[in-house]
């Protein structure tokens, strides 16, 4: 009997079940030949027909998962028997096999680095990779690449496992390059609104249009509960995300282990990003936000915090100061020198395109080192006398630092080797808001299109993170109108990056770190304003609901309630304002203005996220991975089957 055991991942064959082949019909026989003519006598009669053969035998093949443990695969995986079924009986027994292998998970035990290992030893780590490894069969049985040998079984067998093997480890590492698009709050119904929104703007019903990244080729869900919280907020989330580690509320960059603002609980339970990653295999690297860039979502990229909040040192208790914890900011700018110091004769250069919010918690808090453009008496937050954008500067000569919409066309993607941008005091603008900052700023698509050609001068590929960041806040505002636009323009971003790279060695996935409590109610008509009141089928008029009131398609669980404000574009200018509870009679308000706030059920001071499952589009290499319902986690081990990025970093560091 053979003997023999696969270095696969286990799960990339557990899916399949235990199928027979049917053995090959016999041969018929061949027909007699002709009898020779006689001198003058008949023709002979045609040879009888040969009898047909007898059926081959069955081959069998079984498959049994083995438990963590087992003799042969300790980090569990599959034993697979074949043989033939020589009593026909339909099932293999002991005398009948004729060959056993096992694949077997790997054991993640020779990694050099402490943190890589961290990581890889992981229980959300191991279990959001083993669905990575599942989601390769479904792809290969969904694309012909497993066939079977069989003309009656519909059932899938894998043929060659060596087939099967060099197949999956020639496909891994094909994406030079990686872009994340994180629409932070974008959850299913918000895609969907955005997206008849969009069309309806466009001249059309609206139903029928589709965003950028619905053109995409795999999609599938993302569970987005913390470790502690079955309704997560954006640091957990996008630690998942860029780590392949679920963690707590609230932290950054650090595992379910720490204590949220305990800073001695830090070390020791720090995450290696996919951007540290690229980082250390020599990859450009860019983050992006409207947010401010030290929001937790960007955040995860770069830091390791015991609490998200944690934006400059001005909002750090004095003891985390003392003992050693740095804030966010900081940890930004000194981003080179802090992965350095983790990884022993590490040399990488640093992040190249930093985009975003938030330039308060860089300055001092001193009027002196106001921007142009503040908007602020005193724009700065820092409490320690620190000029974070003078020190980044000096830092980096051959470097840029831009805060405006001038500075930013005025950059030069050929010759600019890294660009620092600070484009608001907090959080950008929201897109329909736009035009009314001080000084200008530009668009997601903008930031998105000169990152990419500062990124691709590098022809090792590059690394990108992209966040639309004021999703998640119009919708705390309670602004549909706000939170749509801005999903609308965060498509237009993926669809510019998409005409920008390759499908052959660029992977791009869309997603979002949660949802929100948004919903499209009521049974309007088709093509009816998305924006509007309900009108029904067959119907000219609002329909009303039992307290005789008419109401809209779009609202909110929770939240601060109905507001008019009329053709104001700014949500957050709802927090002047006072909550409003209960129904309010809408028959002569107009609900599609921008400044109309959506009523709420739930009176609270900010609509809260949602905890349903996200969105998760993908197109390039390694994207056929996307598919079917995974653990948030999953989607660093998508990006790092396509870009090879923990054996790439091995490589450097070990």
């Amino acid at each position: 009997m053979n003997l023999f055991k696969l270095s696969l991942v286990a799960v990339a064959i557990m899916g399949l079940s235990a199928c027979s082949l049917d053995g090959d019909d016999g041969r018929d026989g061949v027909d007699g030949i002709d009898g020779v003519d006689g001198t003058a006598g008949t023709d002979g009669a045609d040879g009888a027909d040969g009898q047909d053969g007898t059926n081959g035998l069955n081959s069998l093949v079984i498959q049994t998962a083995l438990a963590v443990g087992d003799a042969n695969c300790p980090n569990s995986g599959v034993q697979i028997d074949s043989g033939l079924d020589a009593n026909s009986d339909g099932a293999l027994t002991g005398d009948e096999i004729e060959s056993t292998s096992y694949v077997c998970v790997p054991a993640s035990t020779e990694v050099s680095n402490s943190e890589l290992l961290t990581s890889l030893n992981n229980d959300w780590f191991v279990a959001a990779a083993a669905e990575v490894e599942a989601n390769k069969t479904v792809w290969l049985e969904a694309t012909g690449a497993l066939t079977t040998n069989s003309t009656s079984s519909a059932k899938v067998v894998v043929t060659s496992k060596e087939n099967l093997q060099r197949t999956v480890t020639e496909m891994r590492g094909q994406a030079k390059n990686v872009i994340l698009f994180v629409g932070d709050g974008m959850g299913v119904s918000t895609v969907t609104a955005a997206r008849i929104l969009d069309g309806q703007m466009k001249g059309l019903d609206g139903e029928e249009n589709k965003l950028s990244f619905d053109n995409f080729p795999f999609a599938g869900l993302a569970k987005t509960y913390n470790v502690d919280a079955q309704t997560p907020d954006s640091a957990g989330t996008m630690t998942a995300m860029m780590s392949g580690v679920k963690t707590d509320v609230g932290v950054i960059g650090v595992d379910e282990d720490i204590e949220r603002g305990d800073c001695s609980t830090v070390a020791g339970n720090e995450l290696v990003t996919a951007l540290e990653l690229a980082e250390i295999a020599g990859k450009s690297t860019g983050v992006i936000s409207t947010a401010r860039i030290t929001h937790a979502t960007p955040a995860a990229t770069y830091a390791k915090s015991a609490d998200r909040n944690w934006e400059d040192v001005s909002d750090m208790p004095a003891e985390a100061v003392t003992a050693g914890c740095t804030d966010i900011a900081d940890q930004l700018v000194n981003f080179e020198s802090n992965l350095e110091a983790r990884f022993a004769g590490l040399d990488v250069d640093g992040i190249e395109v930093v985009f975003g919010g938030g330039r308060r918690h860089f300055l001092p808090r001193d009027a002196a080192f106001n921007s142009a453009d503040a908007v602020s008496a005193v724009e700065g937050d820092r409490t320690d006398n620190r000029d974070l954008t003078a020190e980044w500067q000096s830092m980096y000569t051959n470097g840029v630092y831009v805060f405006d919409q001038s500075g930013f066309d005025g950059l030069s993607t050929e010759t600019t080797e890294r660009v620092f941008g600070l484009f608001n005091e907090s959080h950008m603008q929201y897109e329909a808001d736009r035009a009314n900052d001080v000084a200008g700023e530009p668009s997601l698509s903008e930031m998105t299109e000169k990152a990419i050609q500062i990124l691709d001068n590098n022809q090792d590929g590059f690394f990108l993170m992209v966040e639309s960041g004021r999703i998640d806040h119009g919708h705390h505002a309670g602004s549909a109108y706000n939170a749509l636009t801005d999903t609308i323009e965060f498509a237009n971003a993926v669809a510019a990056a998409d005409a920008m790279t390759s499908d052959d060695d660029t992977l791009i996935i869309v997603t979002a770190d949660h949802s929100h409590v948004f919903t499209i109610a009521g049974y309007p008509k088709r093509g009816n304003p998305i924006l509007g009141k309900v009108v029904n089928v067959g119907s000219d008029e609002p329909a009303l609901a039992a307290d005789d009131m008419p109401y809209t398609t779009l609202g909110y669980t929770n939240g601060f309630g109905f507001q008019n404000l009329g053709n104001e574009t700014n949500a957050d200018a709802v927090y002047s304002l006072n909550i409003n509870t209960g129904r309010m009679d809408l028959t002569s308000v107009d609900t599609t203005t921008t400044g109309y706030h959506q009523e709420a059920l739930v009176p609270l001071g900010s609509e809260t996220h949602a905890g349903e499952d996200v969105g998760i589009y993908a197109k390039g290499p390694g994207a056929w991975l996307v598919n079917g319902t995974n653990e948030q986690s999953v989607i660093f081990h998508v990006m790092d089957y396509a870009g090879d990025m923990v054996e790439q970093a091995n490589n450097e560091v070990e």
